[in-house]
């Protein structure tokens, strides 16, 4: 019978139990059910065959998280490449703002800010982890994420003049 490392388990663990975390990762990049699942599945391949190589079994979570995150921006920009040919009509999310398109204003940040905001707020984690998740000092991540929510409100005021066809104060 296979034994598993002791690495193997605790990734198979932390795979199970936070399955669901990591499926609303996946969504708030793709926004689609079924691509989803495919980065949480291909996420969880990568993590059990690569577990070895992590050398710290101290981080593993963050590692996890991190996998996720780079599938994730994969078949973003796979999926981009493939948009360009097509002309199909993108849903759009709305938020309290009405007409204006959150994820449209999402999607104008790099891809960097993006992963920020999104374990910040769409994962609910605390800056110390987003920093230990993205690999970056927590000053870097802090100051990412105010130029982000400052480029965000910026965009989602504009919208919302767009969208009620008034003048946008000065």
């Amino acid at each position: 019978m296979y034994m598993g490392s002791k690495q193997e388990t605790e990734v198979e663990r932390l795979l199970l139990e936070n399955y669901e975390t990591y499926y609303r990762l996946a969504y708030s990049y793709v926004r689609q059910e079924q691509d989803a699942l495919d980065i949480v599945q291909e996420s969880a391949y990568k993590a059990i065959r690569d577990c070895k190589t992590v050398r710290n079994p101290d981080y593993l979570a963050t590692w996890v998280y991190r996998i996720v995150i780079n599938t994730a921006l994969d078949t973003v920009r796979k999926r981009k490449r493939e948009e360009l040919s097509d002309t199909l009509p993108e849903a759009v999310w709305e938020d309290s703002y009405g007409d204006v398109d959150l994820r449209g204003v999402l999607e104008r940040l790099d891809d960097r800010s993006r992963t920020v905001v999104i374990l910040r707020y769409f994962e609910d984690m605390k800056l110390e982890d987003v920093a230990r998740t993205v690999g970056e000092n927590l000053n870097t991540v802090k100051a990412r994420l105010y130029r982000a929510l400052k480029k965000l409100r910026l965009d989602l005021e504009a919208g919302a003049y767009e969208a009620s066809g008034k003048e946008k104060p000065r």
